[in-house]
Parts: structure tokens; C-alpha cells; sequence
């Protein structure tokens, strides 16, 4: 059986607010040093890229303001190149990044 792919932008959109809530009230500061937080982050992220990968191209081809590629992408450097991952670069996606993608995601949700 088929998953529907609302559900699969839910769980991008529930990863997003995962890691908003996880990272609400703390600096950069705080997170990098909280093993915690950071491992919670980075399974929300890998999920998010998870679930896009699972969406069709036609979706991907359709709304080209998302980007798809990128979430895809940063996916497999976190699940692949574990070692390598820079803190920094997942705080500022994290709060510059994901909120305006969360509206997107919503959006093109109740659209389907």
C-alpha cells in the first residue's frame, strides 16, 4: 500500500516543530553543548530529508520554493558523514530556515 503523501509532508511539518520546541529557549551556546538537544535536532532533520525523498518529482517540480534537493541533501551528510557535521550550520537552518518552510509545507498540504 501507497503512503499518502499528506502524511509524509505531516512529518516534515512535525519535525520542524520538534525541533523548534527543542531549541526554543536556548542560545547557540546552550545547544552545542547539549548532547541531548543536538542528537534530537539532527533525527528531526534526518527525518525531514527522509520524508522529502519520499515525495514524487511532479511535487518537486511543482512548488520549485521549496527546497527539496537541499532537505534531501542535508539528510545524507547527517546520516552518512556524522563526524563531520557542523553545529552552526544546523542552529542557523534550524531558526532562520525552518519556520518559513514549515508555512510552505502546511500550505501545500491543504492544497492536496
Amino acid at each position: 500500500m501507497t503512503r499518502d503523501l499528506r502524511l509524509y509532508l505531516q512529518d516534515i511539518v512535525d519535525s520542524i516543530e520538534k525541533i523548534q520546541r527543542y531549541t526554543e529557549n536556548m542560545t547557540f551556546a546552550e545547544f552545542e553543548v547539549n548532547n541531548m538537544a543536538i542528537d534530537a535536532v539532527i533525527r528531526n532533520f534526518e527525518i525531514i530529508g527522509e520524508a522529502s525523498g519520499r515525495l514524487p518529482d511532479e511535487l518537486y517540480d511543482k512548488n520549485p520554493e521549496i527546497p527539496w534537493h537541499k532537505m534531501k541533501a542535508m539528510r545524507n551528510i547527517m546520516a552518512h558523514k556524522y563526524f563531520r557535521i557542523d553545529l552552526e550550520i544546523i542552529w542557523n537552518t534550524a531558526r532562520e530556515s525552518l519556520p518559513p518552510l514549515a508555512e510552505k509545507i502546511m500550505y501545500l498540504s491543504r492544497l492536496m
